[in-house]
């Protein structure tokens, strides 16, 4: 089958992303043809046959910036020019995708959060347009809904809200609707009377991850981290709902100068830094300076967190909130022991219920029983071998390529 691929931005280390890019493997490995519509291709080698930029669909557009700040953030007090604004760009968009269908022969759309999330209107409604006049099928891969974000997606206009509520996520009979996690199953039932497919994510088992080379093994050195240290890994971006300050607390009560807390991600999408500034003051105020270290300008994209893996004695997820949680699975793929929050909505019932051997705190609350059992791993390298190979073997059985290629297989079948 001829599948065509809608998506944002492909090639970074963006989640969505990173799952399309899975998705796309395990489709060529099915036997189908994979073309994409792209706003962006970051570290991309763009084969033109297949891969079409098309910049309107970046999320960093005139036609997205420009309905977003007018939705959500400045709204005019007349909502109309910005529903004229969106129909008008929605048109343009949809005329091209349009062509695009006709000129590659797809016989399959797959919009990859496009449909779910309302982070860039104009291009969820071309895409509705685009289904409604060729009546081509469609799997939308749902990661998250803008009910989900709070005010994020709340308009001061009810005319806004209507429409959104219209448009995302996308409701016509012939839509498949594939969702990472039970939560997003249940959303579906429950909001629409729909039978959603969960797809969780998923890592490729199969490929050598998170061993040290002579390529990385000088990556803890580059970072001012020596041979007798010991270095734990916190392979996130710096967002507030990420649990950063309890990783910190943590250093602090095991009171070992010779432990390090590694942070790899930027804080880019960290609003004016307020987040990152407040790190910065409980790492000042626990004389922690010297043992949080700062990594992102050594991890410049996803191909390099095998090589921050390879070095890490064990993994730290105090995540508040996450619609699956890759960086879980991530470290579970690098043999790593992980401390973790029971994070909403998803820990419990589609990854913690699996049987995975964890250090695990509610609420982000760190109890000396908590700091004990972690103590414990840390300072015993055959035990986090062993969890290591145990979590894996789990991994590889819930969370693999495997498990996408059934899912995909049922999914493409029309």
């Amino acid at each position: 089958m001829r599948i065509g691929i809608i998506i944002g931005r492909i090639g970074g280390v963006d989640g969505v992303a990173l799952e399309t890019e899975k998705w796309i493997d395990v489709l060529k490995k099915l036997g189908h043809e994979v073309f994409i519509m792209s706003g962006e291709f970051e570290s991309w080698n763009m084969d033109y046959e297949h891969d079409y930029l098309f910049p309107a669909l970046s999320f960093f557009s005139v036609e997205a910036e420009w309905g977003q700040r007018k939705a959500f953030y400045e709204p005019d007090k007349d909502p109309a020019p910005l529903i004229e604004h969106v129909e008008d760009a929605s048109n343009m968009i949809f005329k091209a995708m349009l062509k695009w269908v006709k000129d590659k022969k797809i016989e399959a759309i797959l919009s990859e959060n496009a449909s779910a999330l309302p982070c860039h209107l104009s291009m969820g409604v071309a895409i509705k347009k685009l289904i409604l006049k060729t009546g081509l099928p469609i799997v939308t891969h749902d990661h998250d809904f803008h009910w989900e974000r709070g005010e994020r997606y709340v308009s001061a206009h009810p005319e806004i809200n209507q429409y959104v509520d219209d448009n995302f996520p996308l409701l016509l009979p012939n839509v498949k609707h594939a969702v990472i996690n039970t939560f997003g199953v249940e959303t579906f039932k429950n909001r629409f009377n729909i039978d959603a497919t969960l797809v969780p994510n998923v890592m490729d088992f199969n490929r050598v991850y998170g061993l040290p080379t002579e390529e990385n093994q000088f990556f803890l050195k580059d970072l001012g981290i020596t041979q007798d240290e010991i270095a734990l890994l916190q392979v996130t971006r710096i967002v507030r709902r990420k649990g950063i300050e309890t990783a910190i607390s943590l250093i602090d009560k095991l009171d070992d100068k010779k432990l390090k807390l590694v942070i790899t991600g930027n804080n880019n999408d960290d609003e004016n830094k307020e987040y990152y500034n407040e790190l910065i003051d409980q790492i000042h105020e626990l004389n922690l300076a010297s043992q949080v270290i700062f990594a992102a300008h050594k991890v410049l994209d996803h191909k390099d967190l095998s090589d921050v893996y390879a070095h890490g004695r064990a993994c730290t997820y105090f995540s508040t909130y996450e619609g699956f949680g890759n960086a879980f699975v991530e470290c579970v793929l690098a043999k790593k022991p992980i401390f973790v929050n029971n994070y909403k909505p998803v820990y419990m019932q589609d990854i913690g219920n699996k049987g995975f051997e964890t250090v695990m705190t509610e609420d982000g609350i760190l109890t000396n029983k908590n700091v004990q059992q972690m103590s414990d791993i840390i300072y015993n390298p055959k035990r986090c071998l062993e969890i290591g190979e145990y979590n894996f073997n789990l991994g590889k059985k819930y969370f693999s390529f495997d498990v996408l290629e059934e899912k995909l297989n049922n999914l493409f079948t029309f």
